[in-house]
């Protein structure tokens, strides 16, 4: 993100206000949009060089293309970092990366070997997402990953295949709701080893915790801008990497709900209608309709229930941070995404 570019004027955060719901909806549907990702390399830089311009003050006011390039940077680099974040593990590609693998895990009548096959796929791709947009304060091993990684893929199997088994005994069910039931499958799968997922890919950040800073004043954030201040971390957080991380988790299955649940149910409706009746080979294509559509309205939805950069009263935190808050008591730091 511009925080990692050169210059001591920080940028707005964003053009949206970020304290109201509607305001994150609509700077998360800017992370996430698509249209950045066919950003080159060239026109990376070109935004580079634009937010860095602002930031050391030879541009003064924010304009249309400063605000296109702080977009381009904010859904390219990571804000720890100041890397590019792997392509396919972007928010901004992250409705197309789980397009694929979402229609693979709710195609009607997958045996057991198909479904631990797109059930190992998805958890791969969520290793891949929560370990390239954590909170890069605190470095995970190589070891951790892999330990991780092994354990959410074989929480996620279980889960699949034991609901599985388990819905062809209900005898008591028609088959209508043993139907309905079994299209529901994959999102217990989902949300369940989602959760395990990110507590597991930043399990490391809860046992070192993350950095924090105080949130800064008007004033305070003047002398930022002409170098008479340096914002540091005061020290690194159990509690708020619990929070930051638990938050994270929550964000996956209001995001997995809709996704998972809606494109089902509706599918199920639609093959009682004659035209989907007639023609069996659109089934496909209009459950990969459903599921495109419901992933990119519910992607900024879920990402905007908590803002990514977190501030919280010191006295949630730990002792040694009691009466060290900034502006109005407050500590903040980056969430993760």
């Amino acid at each position: 993100m511009t925080s990692s570019l050169p210059g001591n004027r920080d940028l707005p955060i964003s053009q949206y206000d970020l304290s109201t719901y509607w305001g994150r909806v609509r700077h998360s549907a800017d992370l996430s949009d698509p249209r950045t990702l066919f950003t080159s390399s060239t026109g990376l830089e070109h935004a580079k060089q634009l937010v860095t311009a602002y930031k050391q003050g030879k541009i003064q006011d924010m304009t249309p293309e400063l605000w296109k390039a702080k977009k381009t940077i904010d859904s390219t680099l990571h804000p720890d970092t100041g890397q590019p974040v792997f392509l396919p593990f972007r928010m901004s590609c992250f409705v197309l990366s789980n397009l694929v693998v979402t229609a693979g895990m709710l195609t009607p009548g997958l045996g057991t070997a198909g479904t631990l096959g797109w059930q190992i796929t998805n958890q791969s791709l969520n290793v891949g997402i929560n370990f390239s947009n954590a909170n890069k304060s605190t470095p995970l091993s190589t070891s951790t990953i892999i330990k991780s990684y092994l354990l959410a893929v074989s929480a996620s199997c279980g889960v699949a295949v034991g609901l599985n088994s388990i819905v062809p005994r209900l005898k008591r069910l028609s088959p209508n709701a043993k139907m309905i039931l079994g299209r529901l499958v994959p999102f217990a799968a989902v949300a369940s080893a989602g959760v395990l997922n990110v507590f597991l890919m930043r399990g490391e950040e809860i046992r070192q915790g993350i950095d924090v800073y105080p949130v800064l004043t008007e004033e305070e954030k003047r002398k930022v801008e002409i170098g008479e201040f340096e914002l540091k971390p005061l020290s690194k957080s159990r509690k708020a990497a619990t929070i930051a991380v638990g938050e994270t988790a929550l964000s996956r299955v209001l995001n997995a709900t809709p996704i998972m649940v809606l494109p089902p149910l509706i599918l199920v409706r639609l093959q009682r209608t004659e035209w989907l009746k007639q023609r069996p080979r659109m089934t496909t294509p209009v459950n990969l309709g459903l599921i495109l559509t419901t992933s990119i309205f519910a992607l900024p939805l879920a990402l905007a229930a908590f803002p990514q950069r977190e501030a919280v009263s010191d006295k949630r935190l730990e002792a040694e941070f009691h009466g060290r808050g900034g502006k109005d008591g407050l500590l903040e730091f980056n969430r993760g995404i």
